[in-house]
């Protein structure tokens, strides 16, 4: 009986110990994780990789290095940023072309099979050199009337001057050394006539063949001659370009063509990466009713070395009632770890610098701070650069 009333008294106490137990080790537990919390969030935070800003900017002074040989290499196209709008720049593609005489298209002057053939495609020829020859009837024809008119011119000459010297004597009336007189002026004109018959047909001296001969000192871009063939009149053989000027004729659209004028600058980007300055020419009053354009020609400012006579090129015109501000290639705007920048050239390669684009159109970007009018950054393959930058900041 004793034994039950002590386990009877002994059940509270271990009921009131074990829910002081509970309470404690729920108060120790509850002040434990109040405490652990912020080691628990300062370990999520490190482990969620957080918006990094870009690698270089303006203030840190970094750069990525690139080789000025690499430039040229990977056709990275390195520009200034002009001031302007949206509305100031158009861009558009374009042909080169070569200028008033400084292109020839050569053509056979008289009909004949090709008996020889001096020159080939991609040779240097000079001014007046023969290209080829072609043995011809005409020239035969054309030849022999030029001897004709020229016997009768001498035979003209012996009569007048017989006359003149009866007339001088007293032996003969003015009228018969005047109608020799005009008798030798009539076979002058006719021999005069023949000789440059068959200098424009280029008759060889021996008089049976044509020379096909070059107008201008260039090189030869195109062949249609081959040796044996026969060729008739005003068929093109050749055709050569020479080292003068060339052109640019690029599309505009009809929407635009009011909004161009002569002497508005423009530049033209070559398919080598390289960019010329040059100057509006002239536009078409009317529009092509196929394309729905007009065509405006551009002169190139400087030497035209990078660009080659049947390239494609882009042109980018900079008209004069535009908006004012800045604007650049919106190939040259790359992203890099969210943030807008564009590669600013330096001595030994470009600096990285975040810009604000606003808006873009046309393959035109607005720049509304970061950088100044007259900076040069990468234009065309600018991303190129940029992934340079992110190779480089692996390695290291």
């Amino acid at each position: 009986m004793k034994q039950q009333q002590r386990l009877q008294l002994g059940w509270p106490v271990v009921v009131s110990l074990t829910a002081v137990t509970a309470a404690l080790g729920f108060g120790t537990a509850n002040w434990l994780a109040k405490h652990d919390a912020p080691t628990v969030a300062q370990s999520n935070v490190e482990t969620v990789s957080a918006p990094v800003a870009p690698p270089a900017t303006s203030d840190s002074g970094d750069e990525v290095k690139i080789p000025a040989e690499y430039l040229s290499v990977s056709k990275i196209t390195v520009e200034a940023i002009g001031s302007g709008g949206l509305e100031a720049e158009i861009l558009t593609a374009g042909t080169v072309v070569a200028a008033p005489n400084s292109e020839a298209v050569i053509m056979a002057r008289a009909s004949g099979n090709v008996t020889q053939v001096s020159r080939q495609l991609g040779d240097t020829v000079r001014a007046g050199e023969t290209l080829a020859q072609v043995s011809s009837l005409e020239a035969a024809a054309m030849n022999a009337d030029r001897n004709v008119a020229i016997a009768r011119v001498d035979l003209a000459r012996k009569n007048y001057a017989r006359e003149y010297s009866l007339f001088e004597q007293g032996v003969t009336p003015r009228q018969e050394m005047e109608a020799a007189q005009s008798a030798l002026t009539v076979a002058e004109s006719e021999a005069l006539r023949a000789t440059s018959v068959a200098k424009a047909a280029q008759v060889t001296a021996d008089g049976k063949s044509v020379a096909v001969v070059s107008p201008i000192s260039g090189k030869i871009t195109a062949q249609t001659v081959t040796l044996g063939i026969f060729v008739q009149p005003q068929m093109e053989l050749f055709r050569v370009a020479g080292n003068g000027k060339v052109l640019i004729e690029a599309s505009l659209p009809v929407a635009d063509v009011t909004r161009v004028a002569s002497g508005d600058n423009a530049t033209i980007l070559a398919a080598n990466g390289s960019s010329v300055e040059a100057t509006v020419r002239s536009v078409t009053p009317t529009v092509s009713s196929s394309t729905r354009t007009a065509i405006v020609v551009l002169t190139p400012s400087s030497s035209t070395r990078e660009l080659i006579v049947g390239e494609g090129v882009q042109a980018r015109l900079h008209v004069k009632n535009g908006a004012s501000g800045l604007v650049v290639s919106e190939d040259a705007v790359q992203n890099v770890n969210g943030h807008d920048v564009l590669f600013v050239r330096t001595k030994e390669g470009f600096r990285v610098q975040p810009v604000l684009v606003g808006t873009r159109s046309g393959g035109v970007a607005q720049i509304i701070s970061g950088v100044s009018a007259g900076e040069m950054v990468a234009t065309r393959n600018a991303f190129l650069v940029k992934a340079d930058m992110i190779k480089s900041a692996k390695e290291e």
